[in-house]
């Protein structure tokens, strides 16, 4: 069947075995060549060291035991029911042991510098104090002249320490960090403690703590035309650390494949629905659902992806109900948990832009870095991706249906076959 938006069919299987794709939304042209599928997701590691006793919790600068190695915290959660904790000053920060943590990062991909030079924008009253109290702390004095001294060897541009600490307090790029860098209990260093080994509940905090990081920073920055949010797990897929965090980014444009949609969805709406869900469950690539959400095997990516969609009608993240949320967190939760700890990924988020003129729906692409393109696909454009969609699909539900014996999953999620064309209705235009 032709796809609307390429022109071109998006999933062929030829008679020698190979498949190929044509992406619904972006036109990329990927081969899945016989033979290949069976290469090993993990990539090689270094052998395991055996930990030394208390070095579980400093392993790295986002770890528990160093949290004065961070910019000045912005929001934790502490506690069995993962009580906010806002601002706290530099004393109080091993008061509390935090779940996960919320600050900003020490080298942004846009900078605070960017939005005042390019935008005229001025910190707010509440972040010029919030600056002004954390410096009058001794402590909070001597962590901002620390980061300062960091920042300025790194660019080469020094700056003052009141412009250090206002920046470092109200900057627009933001790391949402886990407590754990290894398991609790762990004895080696690859005892990593990934999204999968959350629990269904510890996700779900991490995740809607996620969603209000993304409010507040498009509250913050007015000059944000987006929020980009993602996920590196471990250094193949960009990670700097093996430590579990989302990072967020204010971004002055919606960037090229957000303008793409918009202009497609001009002439059709349910864009997403067409080309994305009925061509799901057309060849039989629905992997999971539950009551507000849905997992398909994604089609026409570099990489083995999953991409899991927000049926509600609501179409920011932070928009959705709190049952919204979680549903998207418990499948989400699910994928990392039947991916595995050692395996390199890339979780996207995407949604509609506040202002943007078409609806479109809330959703996460999860991706399996597993290859590296190179000169095959830099001189044709088409990419060489290992694991088509229908072979992503019976692993995922292999998996999944053996988590959920191991009662490792959240209640009401739907797998494979048990999954009904009504699972895949999109309600983001309604």
């Amino acid at each position: 069947m032709g796809d609307t938006v390429t022109g071109k069919t998006p999933l062929t299987r030829l008679p020698d075995g190979t498949v190929k794709q044509v992406g619904p939304l972006t036109g990329t042209r990927v081969w899945t060549v016989p033979g290949r599928a069976n290469r090993p997701l993990t990539l090689p590691r270094e052998a395991p060291r055996k930990l030394a006793r208390g070095e579980a919790t400093r392993l790295c600068a986002f770890c528990q035991d160093r949290y004065l190695e961070t910019t000045p915290e912005k929001a934790r959660l502490v506690g069995p029911d993962f009580e906010e904790l806002r601002a706290l000053p530099p004393s109080a920060l091993f008061e509390t042991t935090a779940e996960f943590r919320r600050f900003g990062n020490l080298f942004e991909i846009v900078s605070a510098e960017y939005w005042r030079e390019n935008h005229g924008f001025r910190q707010p009253s509440s972040v010029v104090a919030r600056a002004r109290d954390y410096l009058q702390d001794p402590s909070g004095h001597e962590h901002i002249e620390r980061l300062a001294a960091l920042r300025g060897s790194a660019s080469g541009v020094p700056q003052s320490i009141e412009e250090a600490a206002l920046d470092l307090v109200g900057g627009s790029h933001d790391v949402v960090v886990a407590r754990r860098h290894v398991v609790d209990g762990a004895r080696t260093d690859d005892e990593l403690a990934s999204s999968g080994t959350l629990t269904p509940r510890e996700h779900a905090e991490y995740f809607a703590f996620t969603v209000r990081t993304l409010d507040d920073i498009a509250r913050a920055q007015p000059h944000a035309a987006y929020v980009a949010v993602f996920q590196n797990w471990l250094r193949p897929a960009g990670a700097s650390f093996e430590h579990l965090h989302k990072q967020l980014v204010a971004i002055d444009e919606h960037g090229p494949q957000v303008d793409h949609e918009l202009r497609l969805l001009a002439s059709d709406h349910l864009l997403y629905q067409h080309a994305i869900a009925d061509l799901a469950v057309r060849h039989g690539l629905v992997v999971a659902a539950n009551d507000s959400a849905v997992v398909f095997a994604g089609v026409g990516h570099r990489y083995p992806a999953f991409e899991v969609y927000s049926r509600s009608s609501a179409n920011l993240p932070h928009e959705h109900s709190a049952t919204e949320i979680r549903a998207m967190s418990d499948l989400v939760h699910a994928l990392h948990a039947a991916t595995g700890v050692h395996v390199p990924t890339n979780e996207e988020w995407h949604y509609r832009p506040p202002g943007a003129p078409w609806p479109m729906p809330w959703r996460i692409v999860l991706k399996w870095r597993i290859s590296n393109p190179a000169g095959f696909e830099g001189g044709t454009k088409i990419y060489v991706n290992t694991i088509d969609p229908w072979e992503l699909r019976r692993r995922a539900v292999d998996g999944l249906t053996r988590l959920r014996l191991e009662g490792r999953l959240a209640d009401g999620i739907r797998i494979g076959d048990e999954c009904s064309p009504e699972d895949a209705r999109l309600s983001y235009a309604d």
